[in-house]
């Protein structure tokens, strides 16, 4: 069962939690479909988050952020790996969890190569795509959730490097 708008519209902590052990769907141009466990999320909250794109203030790149939940926001980072993150919250309050990894592939960069994503999946609905999905599971699979500091954000300052944003669900 694909989650619904209203599981995006909650704060993106509760959503990044709430992810591990979803199962993101990818239907794939040549009809292929394959399921793949979220097991790695990491949260960035605003404007005064300043490792959130959304520190910068509004712009064409982090426009759809600022849309309700329930949308997809990629981007490109060193010219070749596509980022998936999925817009949380409320509307004008920009947040969005990143996807850094899948049962069996570790890293966001990896996961959007794997999912052969674009700059076409931008402010698509993860609700209502034909491409692409969240769905709960009934499959309960033992693990332990760890949090921890975010990854790769060494230019933001102390205060928010620090947080415990980033989760992961180590599977027994």
């Amino acid at each position: 069962m694909r989650l619904c708008v209203d599981f995006f519209r909650q704060d993106v902590l509760v959503v990044a939690r709430s992810l591990l052990g979803k199962v993101l769907v990818r239907c794939f141009s040549d009809g292929r479909v394959e399921r793949f466990l979220i097991v790695e999320t990491e949260a960035y909250r605003g404007e005064e988050d300043d490792a959130c794109h959304a520190s910068k203030g509004r712009t064409a790149r982090t426009e759809v952020m600022y849309h309700e939940g329930g949308v997809v926001y990629v981007y490109l980072i060193y010219g070749m790996y596509w980022m998936l993150n999925i817009v949380t919250g409320q509307k004008d309050e920009p947040q969005a969890v990143l996807i850094r990894g899948v049962k069996n592939i570790s890293g966001p960069g990896r996961v959007g190569k794997v999912l052969h994503l674009d700059k076409s999946f931008y402010g698509e609905s993860i609700v209502n795509s034909s491409r692409l999905w969240i769905e709960d599971t009934q499959e309960i699979e033992d693990g332990t959730v760890c949090r921890t500091e975010r990854i790769g954000i060494e230019y933001a300052t102390d205060e928010w490097r620090n947080k415990k944003w980033r989760f992961e669900w180590l599977l027994t």
